[in-house]
């Protein structure tokens, strides 16, 4: 009897148990059924592509979707080059990142002092430029130049890939890989869509690198075009076997990107027996009145043929770095 009740009270601390006893209405209501729509969806064969704006690799979500992934929860990444990188300098800078609890009460004078040390906030932990960015920099250097005498072109996410392969990063590791979203979706074949990578750490740097000429041919980095000829592609074949979902993890670039993929395919290629998203989830904390497209709720997106009116679709307006973990929890039965 012992032996029983300590196994109910195990099952009662669970992720899943509590979100199925306390989550009941409103936003918490919506993420409950999000998550178990995205749990049917996958039993049932379907596959789930995963769009993340925002600093999430910074707020180290690496830890659960990475395991996301490996579990075969999901099956594709559009990402901000934000978040590229930051799982990666994470990866290997993450003791020497600073925490600033007291971030809200930080005067111009307290942030200047931040960037004379070197130290780049997002919200209240800071990234050092030396042991991360740089670091990466000068590693991402040796891939650019063996491309560029080979006269190779690659995705941003491909020369990651690659440094990563080579092993020289592995000396400067400060978590587990097992905890990096990127370690893992390189390990499994997932592929990754990265549109607008110059606007990023490492993609000004590249930019920087051509302006100096120590680069001298910027092609060697494929566009974001380029990147949607390879998402339709991938989308076209998922979608002629399984239903495909989309999980947005706020908005920007990422989101959009992504989803356009469908209406590209049925109303600019004319390829009408291709069909649309399977799901759709969205955490948001943009307000929906402003015209922002991170605030568009999902049934704007039926009039731009990305969405069907049965579709199974969702907005938790809250805060992602709280309800991406819990959704993932209960997904992987946690």
């Amino acid at each position: 009897m012992a032996q029983k009740n300590r196994q109910t009270s195990r099952a009662l601390c669970s992720v899943t148990s509590f979100v199925r006893r306390h989550f009941r209405h409103f936003n918490a209501a919506v993420l409950k059924k999000a998550a178990e729509e995205y749990a049917s969806l996958i039993a049932s064969g379907g596959k789930m592509l995963i769009s993340m704006a925002g600093a999430m690799s910074t707020a180290e979500l690496g830890i659960s979707l990475a395991e996301m992934i490996r579990r075969g929860k999901v099956h594709a990444i559009c990402c901000t080059g934000a978040n590229l990188e930051e799982d990666v300098f994470n990866l290997v800078a993450h003791d020497d990142y600073v925490a600033v609890p007291n971030y809200r009460e930080l005067s111009p004078r307290d942030e200047l002092r931040l960037l004379k040390r070197h130290l780049n906030r997002v919200t209240d932990t800071c990234i050092p430029e030396e042991t991360a960015m740089r670091r990466i920099e000068r590693e991402l250097m040796v891939e650019y130049k063996r491309a560029e005498q080979a006269k190779e072109r690659h995705f941003p996410h491909e020369f990651v890939f690659s440094l990563l392969r080579s092993g020289r990063l592995r000396k400067y590791y400060q978590i587990e890989p097992r905890d990096s979203w990127v370690v893992s979706a390189l390990e499994h074949g997932i592929p990754i869509f990265v549109p607008g990578w110059e606007d990023s750490t490492l993609g000004n740097m590249f930019a920087a690198r051509c302006i100096t000429g120590e680069i001298c041919d910027a092609r060697i980095v494929k566009t974001g075009i380029e990147y949607m000829i390879e998402l339709v592609a991938w989308y076209q074949n998922s979608r002629a076997k399984h239903p495909v979902g989309y999980f947005q993890i706020g908005g920007g670039i990422a989101g959009d990107f992504a989803i356009c993929a469908v209406p590209l395919i049925r109303q600019d290629l004319r390829r009408r027996n291709v069909g649309l998203w399977s799901y759709f989830c969205q955490i948001s904390d943009s307000t929906t009145s402003y015209g922002s497209y991170s605030g568009a709720v999902p049934n704007e997106k039926i009039t731009w043929e990305k969405l069907a009116p049965d579709t199974p679709r969702f907005v938790i307006e809250s805060d992602a770095t709280i309800v991406a973990p819990l959704i993932f929890a209960l997904v992987l039965g946690w």
